[in-house]
């Protein structure tokens, strides 16, 4: 149009009207031209009816901040140079923006969709901001690609059933958001922050590539994370998905937080645990952990002035940070996790009682093995609380240091062989006499026809003399070992022994009995299901 005819046409229109620009190429004064023919002069915002800009392009910055449209807003396949602006805009119909390309900074925070709102395939190659939100039918972002931070601060999706398949380059926000319908969360992105994320209903996240934090979410209802192995498919298409920034990657799902949460209706599935910082949530006892999921595990490294390393196990990141920070030399360190400036300080007290909830979860999904990790981790935290009294903190380290508090066989084995080859050697050099003694008979000779009376007498064995050569013989360490092997199994040998023998065998049928009773209840705890 020239501007005259421009002119008269702006000035026919009226606040509500309908339009249709499809295809129509908005420079920013042609745009405010539009919208100041259509603003309402009570409340000074722009106000359509139906509204059609499919495949329009708007060059520069595009303002429909505070619009309001009453009818179908439709902005398919249409491009945004510029930023977009439909901040505290309100869409009362359909809100269409199918396949269109926001080169810059899309803004809809405070904007209310009344009507069902389509973000199908959209691209957003600068920040996505819709921030305090309200999608009061279906947001649909299936296919979506954003290439910035996608924000849903404190959004609220009232029926909404997906979110989603969308792959964000960098991050998605979803702190403080509420859904109040059951949804399917379908994201591949570095980074998703749900903290103060309120799930009012079931819920499902299926994740890829993803670090995951849910600090101080509210789960009304039972909510699962899981990490999806394949990518998602693309809308309306048999291929999926591209993830062009994320493809190379590793695709797991990694849970940062629970601080603050009650866990009791929360399920994870194929979640990388090594990092999550578990203090502060609460009903550990109840959180279900299925699938492939993996925790911290200890520092494998030897250490260089020890002739000893940690034995593997699964741990709780809590004790990486209170090991870090109390270690009383560098050396000791060494392995754990270095604590982050706002992670809490907690005691062991602490530490074991997130132990103890958490094993408590593991032995109700039947995952003996790895619960018996977590008790092992409950009972070296309370070895280390200084709180607790001497005498169970001494009786935790002896338990701990003969066979690793019942889970360690090759421990309770190892001082079993050694308390086996203790009772040998001094068997051998002290506890069997220096000669088997022999009953002598003796009596006394009367007449003929008269009762003869006779006394048989074992002499007290005599205890061995002589240099130790004279004493370590093939026959003697035979007869040793016998003594030793009846006393394991909790049998008296019926060897003569000297005195300091036969303490010896009663000192090794007390201990070695248990500490093969340990060993066996070790390797039972590795192989039960």
């Amino acid at each position: 149009m020239d501007e005259a005819d421009r002119f008269a046409y702006l000035a026919a229109l009226a606040p509500g009207a309908d339009i249709d620009h499809c295809g129509t190429p908005f420079t920013p004064e042609l745009l405010g031209q539009l919208l100041n023919a259509l603003r309402d002069p009570a409340t000074g915002r722009p106000q359509f009816g139906d509204a059609w800009f499919a495949r329009s392009s708007f060059s520069d910055t595009a303002w429909f901040a505070g619009s309001s449209f009453s009818g179908d807003a439709r902005f398919y396949e249409s491009s945004f140079s510029g930023e977009a602006w439909f901040a505290e805009s309100s869409f009362s119909g359909e809100a269409g923006f199918y396949g269109v390309s926001f080169s810059g900074d899309a803004r809809f925070h405070e904007t209310s969709f009344s009507g069902e709102a389509w973000f199908v395939k959209a691209s957003f190659s600068g920040e996505a901001d819709f921030d305090v939100a309200s999608f009061s039918r279906k947001a649909r972002f299936d296919t979506s690609s954003f290439s910035g931070i996608a924000r849903f601060e404190g959004t609220r999706f009232e029926k909404a059933p997906h979110l989603g398949p969308l792959v964000c380059d960098r991050q998605v926000v979803l702190d403080g958001a509420v859904f109040e319908a059951p949804v399917t969360l379908e994201i591949a992105a570095p980074r998703v922050s749900c903290a103060r994320t309120r799930w009012a209903s079931t819920a499902t996240l299926q994740l890829r590539y993803a670090e995951l934090d849910l600090r101080d979410a509210v789960l009304e209802y039972p909510v699962l994370v899981a990490a999806r192995p394949d990518p998602f498919p693309s809308f309306g298409s048999d291929s999926s998905l591209p993830e062009m920034e994320l493809s190379g990657q590793d695709p797991g799902v990694r849970l940062t937080s629970l601080g603050g949460v009650d866990a009791a209706h929360l399920a994870l599935h194929d979640v990388d645990l090594s990092g999550c910082r578990f203090a502060g949530a609460v009903h550990l006892d109840q959180l279900r952990v299925d699938g492939w999921c993996t925790f911290a595990t200890t520092p494998t490294v030897w250490n260089r002035r020890l002739p000893w390393r940690w034995s593997r196990r699964n741990t709780l990141t809590e004790e990486h940070h209170w090991r870090s920070r109390t270690a009383r030399r560098p050396a000791l360190a060494r392995g754990w996790t270095t604590p982050p400036q706002d992670a809490p300080n907690l005691k062991p007290a602490a530490v074991a009682a997130l132990y103890r909830q958490l094993r408590k979860s593991l032995e109700d999904g039947k995952n003996e093995p790895d619960a018996a990790d977590f008790y092992y981790g409950e009972c070296e935290m309370r070895r280390h609380d200084t709180g607790r009294p001497w005498g169970e903190r001494a009786l935790l380290t002896a338990y701990w240091a003969l066979s690793g508090y019942g889970l360690r066989a090759a421990r309770a084995l190892a001082w079993l062989g050694a308390a086996m080859a203790v009772t040998v050697a001094v068997m051998v050099l002290w506890g069997l006499p220096a000669d088997d003694p022999k009953p002598t008979t003796t009596g006394r000779q009367v007449a003929a026809g008269q009762q003869v009376t006779l006394t048989t007498d074992t002499p007290d064995p005599a205890n061995p003399a002589g240099p130790w050569s004279e004493r370590v013989t093939a026959e003697r360490s035979e007869k040793a070992l016998r003594v030793v092997i009846n006393s394991v199994v909790f049998r008296s040998s019926g060897q003569d022994l000297t005195t300091t023998g036969t303490y010896t065998e009663m000192a090794s049928r007390l201990a070695e009995p248990v500490l093969l009773g340990l060993a066996v209840l070790a390797v039972r705890s590795r192989v039960k299901r």
